[in-house]
C-alpha cells in the first residue's frame, strides 16, 4: 500500500481544521499577563498572554478591541474570551481573542456575558420592537438615586432645556443588594401610574460591581415590558450596561439622558422665529401676487367694457338658439320620415293581409296535393292492371284451361310431382278446369320402362 506523502502547508491545515472543530478550543476563557504588546497601526493588536508556567501568542483584530472598555498595556492581567486556532503559514497555534476584561471582576464579566447572549437570543435587544420617544413630552420620569450626582445633572439639564415639563422623580436604591427589586418596582408604578410620557432610568459611572444592579435579568425583564419608552443612563460612555440593550435609548451619561428626553427651548424659539419669518415671507409673496393678479383683474376687458362682453355672449347665444332649433327641426323631420316607414311596414303586415295570404297559400297547397294524389292512384291502379295479368298468365288454372291437370295426394293434400310421392293403392285426387276426380293409384310405369309395376 502507498503512504501518501503530505505537504506541510496541508497538514497544517489539517491541524488548523481539527481544533475548530473542537468545541472546547472554539470558545474558551483564558486568564493571563500581557506581554510583548503591540497595537499595529492598521488597528489589530498583537500580544502574548502568560501565567507562572506558560505562555500563548495571541492577536485581537481591530473589529473586536475597537469597543475595550479599557486600553491594555504591558504587564496588564486579564481574561479574555476567543478561540485557538493555527496560524497556517508558521505552522503555530495562537489564541484569537474576542472579549477582553481586567482580571479582579472575571466572575462577574462571565455573568454579564452569559445573560446578554441569552437575552440577545430571547430577542429582548431588537431594534425593531425599540419606540421612538415622544417629540415634546408632558411628563418625564426619572428613576434613580435621590442623593446621588446622576439626579442632580438631569434634574438642572431638564430645567435649563425645557423648564415647562413636570419631572416625577422615584427614588430608588442604585447599588447594594436591594438595588435590582427597588427599580423593578419603580418602572413598573410608574407604568401603573400612567404619567409619565418618558423614563429616564440610570445612575453615575462607578466600577463594575457598582454597576451591577443594571445588569441583572429582572432589571431587564422590566425595562423591556414597559409601556412607556425608556432611556438608559448609566455610568459613563465607556459603561455598558445590560440595561443599555434592552432600553428603547442608551444615553452615555444621566446629562445626555436628559438632553435626549427633551428638546431644547432655546432651539424651539429659533425654530419658531425661523418659522414665523417663512410665514411672514410666504404671506408677502402670496399678498404680492394677490395684488397683481386683482391689477390685472382690474385691467381686463371684461371689467372695464363690460357691456360689450356681454354682448358678444348675447350674440353667442342667439347663435347657438338659432343652430339648435334648426337641429330640433332636422330631428323631428327625420323621426317624422321614420315613423312613417314604420307604419307603411306595419300596414303590409297587417293580419287581415296575413291571413288572406295564407288562405291562398292553403288552397294553392290543396290544389297541388290533389293533383299529386290523382297522379299517384292513376299510377298505382296501372301498376295493379299488369301485376294482375301478370299473376293471370302465370295462375294454374290458365294452365290447366289448356287440357293440363294438378294431381294431389289425398293423405296429405300434397302436390305429386314424381312417382316418389305415391305409392301402388294410395287414393289421389285429380284437379281439372271445372272439377275433382277421386282416383286410386293401381300401377306405375317410369320413363323408359316397358312394363308397369
Amino acid at each position: 500500500m502507498d503512504q501518501r506523502i503530505y505537504s506541510i502547508k496541508e497538514l497544517n491545515r489539517y491541524i488548523r481544521m481539527k481544533m475548530e472543530s473542537d468545541p472546547l478550543l472554539s470558545e474558551v476563557w483564558i486568564r493571563g499577563e500581557i506581554s510583548n504588546f503591540t497595537h499595529h497601526s492598521s488597528g489589530h493588536m498583537y500580544f502574548t498572554l502568560k501565567d507562572a508556567d506558560s505562555r500563548i501568542k495571541s492577536i485581537m483584530f481591530a473589529s473586536h478591541n475597537q469597543r475595550l472598555p479599557f486600553i491594555p498595556k504591558e504587564g496588564t492581567r486579564v481574561i479574555a474570551r476567543g478561540n485557538v486556532s493555527v496560524y497556517e503559514r508558521d505552522g503555530q497555534y495562537q489564541f484569537y481573542a474576542t472579549h477582553m476584561q481586567p482580571d479582579g471582576i472575571g466572575s462577574l464579566y462571565l455573568a454579564y456575558e452569559q445573560l446578554k447572549k441569552k437575552l440577545e437570543g430571547e430577542g429582548l435587544f431588537a431594534e425593531t420592537r425599540k419606540r421612538p420617544l415622544p417629540r415634546f413630552p408632558r411628563t418625564i420620569g426619572v428613576i434613580t438615586s435621590p442623593t446621588g450626582a446622576a439626579v442632580r445633572d438631569v434634574m438642572i439639564t431638564l430645567q435649563r432645556r425645557y423648564p415647562q415639563v413636570p419631572v416625577v422623580l422615584y427614588p430608588v436604591l442604585v447599588q447594594g443588594k436591594g438595588a435590582a427589586p427597588s427599580i423593578v418596582k419603580a418602572i413598573r408604578e410608574m407604568n401603573a401610574m400612567g404619567e409619565a410620557d418618558v423614563l429616564i432610568v440610570g445612575r453615575g459611572g462607578g466600577s463594575l460591581e457598582e454597576l451591577w444592579a443594571f445588569n441583572e435579568e429582572i432589571v431587564a425583564r422590566a425595562i423591556y415590558e414597559s409601556e412607556i419608552p425608556v432611556i438608559s443612563a448609566v455610568g459613563h460612555e465607556t459603561d455598558f450596561t445590560i440595561a443599555d440593550f434592552v432600553a428603547d435609548l442608551r444615553a452615555a451619561t444621566p446629562t445626555a439622558a436628559a438632553e435626549l428626553a427633551v428638546p431644547h427651548v432655546a432651539e424651539l424659539k429659533e425654530l419658531l422665529q425661523q418659522r414665523e419669518r417663512q410665514l411672514r415671507q410666504g404671506l408677502q409673496h402670496r399678498l404680492v401676487r394677490q395684488r397683481e393678479r386683482l391689477e390685472r383683474l382690474r385691467r381686463s376687458p371684461v371689467l372695464v367694457q363690460p357691456r360689450r362682453h356681454l354682448l358678444q355672449h348675447a350674440e353667442r347665444l342667439d347663435m347657438l338658439s338659432h343652430r339648435l332649433q334648426s337641429r330640433m327641426q332636422s330631428s323631428l323631420r327625420l323621426t317624422a320620415e321614420r315613423y312613417g316607414r314604420l307604419h307603411e311596414r306595419m300596414l303590409r303586415f297587417h293580419p287581415q293581409d296575413q291571413l288572406q295570404h295564407a288562405a291562398r297559400r292553403q288552397a294553392e297547397a290543396e290544389r297541388q296535393l290533389r293533383q299529386s294524389m290523382a297522379a299517384v292512384v292513376k299510377e298505382k291502379t296501372s301498376r295493379l292492371a299488369l301485376s294482375i295479368r301478370q299473376l293471370d298468365a302465370l295462375s294454374p288454372l290458365k294452365v290447366m284451361s289448356r287440357g293440363y291437370s294438378l294431381v294431389y295426394n289425398e293423405q296429405n293434400n300434397r302436390l305429386i310431382k314424381s312417382l316418389d310421392d305415391v305409392q301402388p293403392g294410395d287414393l289421389v285426387k285429380v284437379k281439372v278446369t271445372d272439377g275433382e276426380l277421386d282416383c286410386q293409384v293401381w300401377s306405375m310405369k317410369r320413363e323408359g320402362e316397358t312394363n308397369g309395376t
